[in-house]
């Protein structure tokens, strides 16, 4: 059960009792899956320690993009911030002191959007922390002013891009396939929300802040979920020690972006498969 490692993990973190927790269960697709469901509900009850617990158990399955994005949404009409955590992202000890504090030193810094927890296993060395234009998915938080950014008609996301002649840097330089993604969304290929984030803070010009060495892992790529396939990839080891960073390095780093270039390049990602992200 991943949501079992992933709230362990939470409350391995000094400070997790003093953060509110919402948790958004979402019902069976299929009647095969329903005693799965039924136990997740009945651990996720039993969940204590958190400053506040609060549990939405949808009474349909939603599907990936509109539970994500419903419930994003509903959390930022009562709170100035959030930190999402998909059900097979698992952090490390210093997960929660990190987002808060980039949650609380980027809040008023108007080109940042969001904040994510997941680096990449780069050969090249990253800087300790660092920017990259747009958003990521994989242990991330932001704002309410930043998620009313957000665009859920990928067709309306295209069409800017297209028009600005911005889809070859969206792609990371022709590296990364954002745009087919994207494309794909459009046409219910896949039911990515992450495409039409990364996208809509692209278009917005804001920066995500990204730590060196990752504060999160993947348990995802297991072969157990529904939109997701079996791979090591993004297997990473998550940091021993807690990030330190300061509010002085606001713009893109070129030292990233080549090491994340280079990752995808010397990996073959998307030449083996273009739905692992």
């Amino acid at each position: 059960m991943h949501i079992k490692k992933v709230i362990q993990n939470l409350q391995l973190n000094d400070n997790y009792s003093k953060f509110d927790l919402v948790i958004y269960s979402e019902n069976f697709k299929s009647f095969d899956d329903s005693l799965k469901v039924k136990k997740v509900r009945n651990f996720i009850r039993r969940i204590k320690g958190f400053k506040s617990i609060s549990i939405i158990e949808r009474k349909y399955n939603f599907g990936l993009a509109k539970s994500v994005i419903t419930g994003v949404t509903e959390v930022l009409q009562h709170y100035n911030s959030v930190i999402v955590l998909e059900d097979d992202i698992v952090p490390c000890p210093f997960f929660l002191t990190y987002m808060k504090k980039a949650l609380d030193l980027y809040k008023d810094t108007d080109n940042v959007g969001c904040v994510h927890a997941y680096s990449l296993p780069c050969s090249v060395p990253l800087p300790n922390t660092f920017f990259l234009k747009g958003a990521d998915c994989w242990g991330w938080g932001t704002w309410r002013n930043s998620w009313n950014l957000f665009e859920s008609d990928g067709t309306k996301l295209l069409g800017e891009l297209t028009k600005s002649n911005l889809c070859q840097l969206f792609d990371l330089d022709g590296v990364v396939p954002f745009t087919q993604m994207l494309k794909d969304q459009i046409v219910g290929k896949n039911n990515s929300w992450a495409i039409l984030w990364h996208a809509s803070m692209f278009l917005a010009n804001k920066l995500c802040l990204h730590p060196g060495k990752s504060l999160v892992k993947n348990i995802g790529f297991d072969n157990t979920g529904t939109n997701c396939l079996k791979s090591s990839v993004f297997d990473v080891k998550t940091t021993k020690r807690p990030l330190f960073f300061k509010n002085d390095h606001l713009n893109e780093s070129i030292l990233a972006r080549f090491a994340y270039k280079d990752f995808y390049l010397r990996k073959k990602v998307f030449q083996q498969d273009t739905s692992l992200i």
